[in-house]
């Protein structure tokens, strides 16, 4: 370990012999010390001030910085240090830059924040996050980014903002909007549509007291994940989302009380996470709208019918499967890999799924309440889709499988009826029928001849 400071140690008597020296670390150059304590969480960088007159003020030339209210004494401390960092003389980039305004609004000021943001956007700040944990927003100042033209990363949390909160951002790629407010619609609309003309990853978690419509229009948008909560206003707000990305390859979905959801011109053979979308079925105040609800899922099937990787979790497969007893499902050509959470009652809606695949390659199930409900429903599969006569080649049960006949009925359906299949992989649960289990499953006759059947 190298120490800052001077050393000695004797070398007569056995002792070994070093002279004064000055620490390693020490000799470097100012900036590339700067660099090493930028790697510091701010409150370990600020501490080396009291090492020696040198490094007093090493640690205003960082350029990273974490300012957290809540770590501070009072106001006046914080307003303080962050002055200090941000001194109009300073020359010096900042590359990442966080500001945390604490809980208790009573005991906080962001006046200072204006001018704190003015002098990050003149040192050509790169990653921004700007936080404030309370649910009142920051609605005293205009959250301004006007000719910030490096600015590649950006965070917002708890953040009220309004149509003069941006200009152009040229640079940004990534976006995370996280719990704020918003004055209106056409105000989120501008900031994702208008002002950020490359942006490729968006990250939005709604605020849940907002049921507004999030329209997100962008030509260069590659990455999407939203996430919406119950909304804790009047039952009869109607909240959306309208998705226009042509370039969009991966949407993850966690909506929990969305009515619309309408995807356009997604990309083909995109990847889709849908964890949680109900199209808020059974939620007080939309009994009206039940003969438009089916027109919404017939519209997000059909704009989401060109993806090529779908993992779908078991709410939102419960929906697709009781809209499939009014409407037919439309065809998912493009499907690769599709991976589907379900319970055992739900099975009767796996064969029919299938059929919208005929091109599927790669199958996992992931099945809950494996134990209560195996022997309630007698699974019967009487038709066998075209994924499995000219595409199926992975299978992977992702549950325990416990001997019962109908699991090992459906074991048997696709080992029997899987033409060119190639790996089936298996879990066994662990008792004392597992070795009977996994001789009965390797006795099944298989219709792919270079079929593998993997026991985990």
């Amino acid at each position: 370990m190298v120490t800052i400071g001077e050393s000695k140690q004797a070398c007569s008597g056995g002792y070994l012999c070093q002279t004064f020296e000055e620490d390693r670390i020490s000799q470097l150059p100012d900036p590339l010390i700067c660099q090493i304590l930028s790697h510091l969480p701010t409150k370990e960088a600020v501490t080396t001030s009291v090492l020696s007159i040198r490094w007093r003020t090493l640690w205003l030339w960082v350029s990273g910085m974490e300012l957290d209210s809540r770590q501070f004494p009072d106001n006046n401390a914080f307003l303080s240090f962050g002055d200090r960092f941000f001194d109009s003389s300073m020359v010096s980039c900042i590359h990442k830059l966080t500001i945390i305004f604490g809980r208790n609004p009573k005991n906080n000021d962001d006046s200072c924040f204006p001018s704190w943001l003015n002098a990050a956007i003149k040192r050509k700040i790169q990653r921004l996050d700007v936080r404030w944990t309370s649910k009142i927003y920051l609605h005293n100042h205009t959250l301004r980014l006007y000719n910030c033209e490096t600015l590649v990363y950006l965070r917002l949390y708890g953040v009220l903002m309004d149509d003069a909160v941006f200009g152009i951002l040229p640079c940004l790629k990534t976006m995370h909007l996280e719990e704020n407010c918003y004055t209106s619609e056409a105000t989120f609309e501008k900031l994702v549509s208008s002002c950020c003309p490359v942006l490729e990853n968006l990250k939005i978690v709604a605020s849940d007291i907002d049921g507004i419509v999030y329209r997100v229009r962008s030509p260069s948008l590659k990455r999407l994940s939203i996430e919406r909560k119950y909304i804790v206003l009047e039952p009869y707000c109607v909240p959306g989302v309208l998705i226009d990305a042509p370039l969009l390859c991966c949407l993850t979905i966690d909506d929990h009380d969305s009515y619309s959801f309408i995807v356009k011109n997604l990309q083909s053979n995109a990847e889709l996470n849908i964890s949680y979308l109900d199209f808020r079925l059974g939620k007080p105040g939309v009994e009206s709208r039940i003969s438009s609800r089916l027109s919404n899922i017939r519209d997000f099937l059909l704009g989401i019918s060109r993806v090529g990787n779908m993992k779908i979790c078991l709410v939102p497969f419960k929906v697709i499967c009781g809209y499939s007893e009014q409407e037919p499902l439309p065809q998912f050509d493009y499907i690769s890999r599709l991976c589907i959470s379900l319970d055992a009652l739900d099975f009767k809606w796996l064969e029919l799924f299938l059929r919208t695949c005929p091109n599927q390659k790669s199958l996992v199930l992931m099945v809950h309440d494996t134990y209560d409900f195996w022997e309630i429903y007698q699974s019967s599969f009487q038709y066998v889709p075209k994924c499995l006569v000219s595409s199926l080649e992975f299978v992977d049960f992702k549950f325990s499988i416990r001997g019962h006949d109908d699991q090992m009925k459906i074991v048997r359906y696709f080992l029997e009826n899987s033409a060119i299949l190639k790996k089936l992989t298996l879990r066994l649960a662990n008792h004392s029928k597992k070795d009977e289990i996994s001789k009965e499953v390797f006795e099944i006759p298989r219709s792919s001849t270079k079929c593998e059947v993997v026991i985990v």
